[in-house]
């Protein structure tokens, strides 16, 4: 018997052909393979080599890639029930197949593109997510993360694979190198993956924040998210025909105390724009309670002040131009604003 040998009644190239000649001996059962004969297919110089508990590869050779990433879903998923046909459906097209595991890690950065991560071949361990109750442990290069809840998995290369956030989480937790870590935190901005508050929410849930290197890469993270948000707003003004307001300016009373810093601010219409780019930290409502002072200060003296997100500028940059234009025409029918000082920040 070969690996290409029909076996009863569907023939065992429908599950290599299909899945990157990688089964479990669930498949290979229902398929009509025995124990005996698994045994035989699988003696060192046979056809086939297991490549983890209940996991079959169906050629002599090593695993590809690919191929290492399919198994250890594999051995992480759920077993499907046999009457459970072994394609996924097109409405849920994990599952059965991959029910209960997702890639998350370095193997799932990758997955989603990252130049920081190393490439597939060359990880030793791949990371999935499983739910906390399950009894799995971690073997080969299968490295299992026990979870309170899976994530919902984005569709990557036919893979479930874990949010960037998430995966990020998770690939921050097992490194050491501070270099590494931030190369990877800046490129989920800078590359337009996420957005800085997704991952330090992830970062903070993980309880990773506590070591110092992970602090350091996440303050030239919120730095670089700034940079962005800000050449966002500009190119906002540019793009949408919106008067050129004065940029990032302190606003003073005259002869008396400081109000506050904008990231611009148009003094004929008496409206200011803020970046809203908190991170969620354990001080955020400390933080929210100042930009709420800040705001409620500023517009008893009659000045509208906006707040901009950069995900609603990386997402909806016309509709937040919209918003700002609202606030400048409206500027007509409010009583005069005081006057304040504008000194540059």
């Amino acid at each position: 018997m070969t690996h290409n040998t029909p076996l009863s009644p569907r023939p065992l190239r429908h599950l290599a052909d299909g899945h990157r000649r990688v089964v479990t001996t669930a498949q290979l059962r229902s398929h009509g393979v025995t124990a005996a004969e698994l045994s035989e297919q699988c003696r060192p110089d046979g056809p086939w080599r297991e490549l983890l508990p209940n996991v079959i590869l169906l050629h002599p050779g090593p695993p590809t890639a690919e191929e290492r990433l399919h198994g250890a879903l594999l051995y992480a998923a759920r077993a499907a029930e046999p009457a459970v046909p072994a394609q996924p459906t097109a409405d849920s097209p994990h599952r059965p197949l991959y029910a209960d595991a997702v890639l998350t890690g370095l193997a799932a950065l990758a997955l989603h593109g990252f130049s920081s991560a190393p490439p597939l071949p060359a990880l030793d361990q791949v990371d999935v997510l499983v739910q906390r109750p399950r009894r799995l442990r971690s073997t080969g290069h299968v490295r299992v993360r026990r979870t309170p809840a899976l994530p919902d998995p984005r569709t990557v290369a036919g893979l479930p694979v874990a949010p960037v956030p998430r995966a990020l989480a998770d690939a921050v937790a097992e490194l050491t190198d501070a270099e590494a870590v931030r190369r990877l935190l800046t490129e989920a901005v800078r590359g337009g993956h996420c957005e800085p508050a997704a991952v330090v929410r992830e970062l903070t849930q993980a309880k990773l924040l506590g070591r110092p290197h992970v602090v350091d890469a996440v303050d030239a993270l919120l730095a670089e998210g700034r940079s962005i948000a800000e050449d966002r707003l500009y190119r906002m003004v540019g793009e949408y025909g919106l008067p050129d307001p004065v940029w990032n300016v302190d606003l003073r009373l005259p002869g008396g105390p400081h109000l506050g810093g904008v990231d611009a601010y148009w003094p004929d219409h008496a409206v200011a724009v803020e970046l809203d780019t908190r991170a969620p930290r354990q001080d955020d409502d400390a933080l929210w309670s100042e930009y709420a002072r800040k705001r409620e200060h500023l517009e008893r003296l009659g000045i509208t002040v906006v707040y901009l997100t950069p995900k609603k500028l990386r997402d909806f940059l016309e509709q937040q131009a919209a918003v700002v234009r609202t606030a400048l025409m409206a500027s007509g029918d409010r009583d005069p604003a005081a006057y304040v000082v504008v000194l540059p920040r």
